[in-house]
């Protein structure tokens, strides 16, 4: 019996949407790129409830004729190629013919559509790979779709949608991933009717500072490299914009987006030793190679592609990269400190009256002379009175198993007896360290750890409380940021309210710093704010005790001691009182270890 059978084309489009249609984000780079192709010069995107609801997509491109409309729903239906060799000479975003069929799969789409030849337009409606009507309709030049209910027929994948702000960010980075190859298109970007991008035609620079803010449009230099082998252009931000996370790196090849680990690393290998380890650095890149030099037809998604010159193209763009750094970076000049120095006239040969210095010295010095002896004073005793000594160390005071790691983090128990063991005198070793002497030995404090702590708890109390205190800021601050971090910015504000912040929407994805929680003057708000909202990013948007932690430690990092930063005994000992009232002292809420305890039988080792 005869148990294999061809799958309808319903089924079949279903499984080809589970590759190309993952979530509503998707849906909107496979149509705002069919609109690029088709020409558009304006391109309006119009979303609701993150695409859950509708996804609509308005250009002015060519459009499409009444039979074109129609085949455009079936699978491998392209306009973009028409044989195999097409794939090694392509010149368009979309070549599958898979994208429309997937969409129709999973959705209920609208489609009205007119050529500039017809005086009338057609509007088709599909519903689950089904035509469920075609009839004329008056629309302007160009295409209209509308996309409602993404994945209605399939409840497991809408089951799996993630929360609407994260669809959001979704889709703003698929769609900043396209505005920023086409300066020269006019783009539109509308969430449940409020504008989030409203990108003019223009430049890239302009194109790039709309985008992210004009904070970048002041740290990027150009680059523009022309070889046989490729041509290489774009920004790449100078190494003091460098940030620990959420840095902005792309790269595009042909005007298509890709993730390629391998150029990125020639990007951070041209920084080396010019921005801290761990650091990235914001990049916008653009190659481009001959199509039958590339590989695009790996992943449906496109996003990974692979080059012939591979190795060659890496030494170009970190060459590049090096070059535009060495002629856009300022060099630092040397500043010697001139105050109290001596005023040394300039050097006149036609006065007279100058002489060679001498040196004296005395000949008779002997500095093995029995007779020089230094005088000691006979009041040492004077020195020493009013201390007792110390004698053998008392077996007693000797920890009962001592740690073969003297540094490691150990476990403080009791808390009390360590305080009230604890030396009045404290010392400070290199500006980083605490050390004070406990009964069981020395106590070592990390004090930038030990201030993140105890500002942690701080903030965390304020959060469960309510109770805040707010500094006003004599001239407010502005802080603008992209769109997609303007999202997770508002999904944190409450958090901030309530730390003390005093936030205002401008519009435009900019915001006015009136007012700063009190404890943290002298600290950039602007980038206290930045750093934040990385972290939530980092920890995801969905888990509200998560987040506040992530809020609470970016301001703790922020506000702590800093390293180097010189304390008096009185800020020592307000700093170990403090860590010794939270509810862990040992390690910081990172994981970190705050204390290490060097027990007094191993100091006695040392010296027996």
């Amino acid at each position: 019996m005869d148990i294999i059978s061809l799958l309808p084309d319903s089924v079949a489009n279903q499984i080809a949407a589970g590759e190309v249609i993952q979530r509503p984000a998707s849906v909107i780079k496979e149509l705002v790129e069919n609109s690029v192709d088709a020409g558009a010069k304006n391109i309006t995107v119009l979303v609701t409830d993150a695409g859950r609801t509708s996804i609509q997509v308005i250009d002015d491109g060519v459009g499409m004729s009444e039979t074109d409309a129609r085949l455009s729903f079936e699978r491998h239906a392209t306009s973009k190629i028409q044989k195999a060799d097409d794939l090694f000479a392509l010149h368009t975003m979309g070549f599958r013919g898979e994208a429309l069929a997937s969409i129709a799969a999973v959705a209920q789409v609208e489609l009205r559509t007119r050529t500039t030849q017809d005086e009338v337009g057609t509007l088709i409606n599909v519903a689950g790979s089904k035509v469920t009507g075609q009839e004329p309709v008056s629309c302007p030049v160009g295409c209209n779709f509308k996309v409602n209910n993404l994945f209605y027929n399939v409840p497991a994948r809408r089951k799996f949608l993630k929360s609407n702000t994260t669809e959001l960010t979704n889709i703003l980075t698929a769609f900043e991933r396209i505005v920023l190859v086409y300066p020269d298109i006019h783009f539109e970007l509308y969430h449940n009717s409020a504008e989030l991008m409203n990108l003019k035609t223009g430049s890239l620079l302009q194109r790039i500072t709309d985008v992210f803010g004009k904070q970048y449009g002041q740290d990027l230099m150009p680059v523009n490299v022309d070889t046989a082998i490729c041509k290489v252009h774009g920004f790449v931000a100078k190494p003091e914009a460098a940030r620990k996370k959420g840095g902005c790196d792309y790269l595009f090849v042909n005007g298509r987006f890709m993730k390629h680990p391998y150029f990125h690393k020639a990007v951070l290998t041209a920084y080396d030793r010019l921005i801290p380890e761990g650091m990235q650095i914001p990049y916008f890149l653009y190659f481009d190679v001959n199509p039958a030099d590339i590989d695009v037809n790996i992943h449906p998604v496109k996003t990974e592609i692979k080059f012939e010159n591979e190795q060659a193209i890496w030494q170009i763009l970190m060459a590049s990269v090096r070059d535009a750094i060495g002629k856009f970076c300022e060099v630092p000049t040397i500043d010697f400190d001139t105050v109290g120095k001596p005023e040394i006239p300039a050097f006149d040969p036609g006065r007279g009256g100058f002489s060679a210095p001498k040196v004296s010295y005395n000949p008779d010095y002997n500095p093995f002379s029995s007779t020089r002896q230094q005088k000691v004073s006979s009041e040492w005793q004077s020195l020493y009175e009013g201390l007792q000594p110390s004698g053998d160390a008392d077996e007693s005071d000797s920890p009962e198993s001592p740690s073969s790691d003297l540094f490691g983090p150990q476990d403080i128990s009791p808390v009390e007896e360590v305080i009230s063991e604890k030396s009045p005198a404290h010392y400070q070793y290199k500006g980083r360290y605490i050390m004070t002497a406990v009964k069981s030995g020395l106590m070592i404090i990390d004090q930038h750890r030990a201030d993140i702590r105890i500002l942690y708890e701080r903030y965390m109390q304020q959060q469960d409380s309510k109770v805040v205190n707010t500094q006003k800021v004599l001239f407010p601050e502005t802080i603008q940021f992209s769109a997609s971090d303007a999202v997770i910015f508002q999904t944190i504000i409450p958090m901030l309210t309530s730390l003390g912040f005093d936030l205002s929407d401008l519009g435009g994805n900019t915001f006015a710093i009136n007012g700063i929680p009190s404890g943290i003057e002298g600290i950039d708000p602007v980038q206290l704010l930045r750093r934040m909202v990385s972290d939530a990013e980092e920890k995801g948007r969905g888990v509200t005790d998560e987040l506040n932690g992530a809020v609470a430690l970016s301001m703790a990092r922020s506000a702590a001691v800093p390293y180097g930063q010189i304390l008096s005994n009185e800020e020592m000992d307000n700093i170990i009182n403090g860590l010794f009232a939270c509810s862990n002292v040992n390690y910081t809420p990172d994981g970190k270890p705050i204390i290490s305890i060097l027990p007094q039988g191993d100091i006695d080792r040392l010296f027996g």
